[in-house]
């Protein structure tokens, strides 16, 4: 994985609403590929290069292949995940201060039949600028990005928007909320969260609640059901392996959880959306 950071530019004004790029990465599958659902403080560009593989946004999957084009906005959960035999290769920009204009799932699609040639060229150019670090670089890949976002604007189906990069109530809640992402497959504590933001745990419970809706510990356990549910819809592992994998502390804890959040057992839930085990 070759992966460039660029220096975040001082704004011109209060409100600043010109996309920036933050990072230009170049990856393939490989079998240290971690395929954790995870989160990014800026809005991702993934341009897939080669291969065949899946995308998972939240609770959402589908296939991606060469040609395609995954927008996704700030703090959106996502992962890909790829076959082995013919493995996903992409570029991916990181974006500040922009986001597609979609639905709540917060991700667009596209495949480009025109202009392929044009974006690898733009990408290629980009990295090669990111590589070497000659002078004014930077200045290069950022102009490179306005051509970019250019020509996606001329995609017909493309619908994109600047975004103001305005401070949340919190910047310690993102970073607890991307940790959570991460990790939600370890044994956390509101005490471990709290000690990471450097925060009273009870001023954290009320900073994360009044940003997103729900308390540390509640997030937390909806990631865990989440990754219960795709582990019950797209595996045939059992019950016991599933809570282990998802962090929860037992079988019955996991039953008890899935029922209050899905208001039906795992079981249940597995037969409503896996036919194919009946």
């Amino acid at each position: 994985m070759s992966t460039y950071s660029f220096s975040r530019p001082e704004p011109d004004s209060a409100v600043h609403i010109t996309p920036q790029l933050l990072y230009i990465s170049r990856d393939q599958y490989s079998k240290n590929w971690n395929s954790s659902l995870h989160t990014h403080n800026c809005a991702e560009l993934f341009f897939i290069t080669d291969g065949h593989g899946r995308f998972r946004i939240q609770t959402e999957e589908f296939p991606v292949s060469i040609r395609d084009l995954i927008l996704i906005n700030t703090n959106v959960p996502h992962t890909e995940l790829s076959q082995t035999n013919n493995p996903l290769k992409y570029i991916v920009l990181g974006v500040d201060g922009l986001e597609t204009l979609a639905g709540p799932s917060g991700y667009t699609m596209l495949h480009l039949h025109s202009g392929w040639e044009e974006f690898t060229e733009f990408l290629h150019l980009m990295l090669h600028e990111a590589r070497e670090k000659q002078p004014g670089y930077e200045k290069v890949c950022r102009h490179l990005l306005e051509v970019v976002l250019i020509y996606l604007i001329r995609q017909s189906d493309t619908v994109l928007s600047p975004k103001p990069s305005a401070p949340r109530t919190s910047w310690e809640c993102d970073m607890i909320r991307r940790y959570i992402d991460n990790h939600f497959k370890e044994e956390l504590s509101l005490d471990q969260l709290a000690s990471l933001a450097h925060l009273n745990k009870y001023y954290l419970v009320h900073v994360f609640h009044k940003e997103f809706g729900m308390s540390p510990i509640n997030y937390l356990i909806s990631r865990r059901v989440e990754e219960s549910c795709f582990l019950l819809r797209e595996t045939n592992h059992n019950l016991t392996l599933i809570a282990r994998v998802c962090g929860f502390s037992s079988l019955s804890y996991f039953s008890q959880t899935f029922r209050r959040v899905k208001g039906i057992n795992p079981m249940e839930y597995r037969r409503q959306n896996r036919q194919d085990l009946m």
